[in-house]
């Protein structure tokens, strides 16, 4: 009997002590990148705090997320828009690619509580230098944006995905990618949009589906000229 209970007494002390130190190894997690300085440490804690990020139902998908980030960076995009930010993942996601092009992303939510939260976490990514985080109404910012864009991120009220459009259309230099979420299950309520994009012999559209998290997709589009 004695035996048993020292056994039992040491597997209980395991325990324990494995819960305590994990605690302690989580309490010494950094949770922001502070003033770290080495590039591989930066990408590490970059990578952790995504992968470990709490998204909502407004944020894009992982897959997609990461779709921007490399259309970003293979296209060497300089100046880019997203029309809602939710609480940033996206933006995080893009402001790598941006941070790696010597570019800057502007990013537009009318949310107040989105807003502070998306600039926190940019903030802890160290990515507050590079992304920009606006609020407001998109259709009212887009035309006050000064200088000409090369990318466009179009994720927020379906029917106004058009107008969107069109408010930053005038700044958007040839050879602009445009990108659209939610082209599948929302397509009547953006058919003007796509319609347009279809038609307008100035742009090239394809659909793709990066993630089957929402069963959805995303317009790629291509500015010509």
């Amino acid at each position: 009997m004695m035996k048993l209970n020292k056994s039992a007494f040491w597997f209980t002390s395991c325990i324990v002590g494995f819960a305590v130190s994990a605690a302690l190894i989580w309490a010494a997690e950094p949770q922001s990148i502070g003033d770290e300085t080495s590039p591989g440490k930066i990408a590490m804690f970059r990578e952790n705090y995504i992968k470990n990020f709490e998204r909502i139902g407004l944020n894009t998908t992982p897959g997609d997320a990461r779709f921007l980030r490399i259309m970003i960076e293979s296209a060497g995009c300089r100046r880019g828009v997203e029309v809602g930010t939710a609480t940033g993942y996206g933006a995080m996601e893009m402001g790598v690619a941006f941070e790696r092009t010597g570019g800057e992303l502007i990013t537009i939510d009318i949310d107040p509580q989105m807003v502070k939260t998306a600039r926190e976490h940019l903030h802890n990514m160290g990515l507050d230098k590079t992304v920009t985080v606006v609020e407001g109404d998109a259709l009212k910012v887009l035309p006050s944006l000064e200088g000409k864009f090369d990318f466009m991120f179009i994720d927020a009220l379906k029917k106004d995905y058009f107008n969107y459009f069109k408010a930053l259309a005038p700044s958007l230099k040839p050879g602009a990618v445009i990108i659209a979420d939610n082209v599948v299950k929302f397509a009547d309520e953006m058919r003007d949009f796509l319609d347009f994009m279809e038609s307008d012999p100035h742009y090239d559209i394809q659909i793709i589906r990066c993630s089957d998290e929402k069963g959805d997709g995303m317009a790629v589009i291509y500015k010509l000229q």
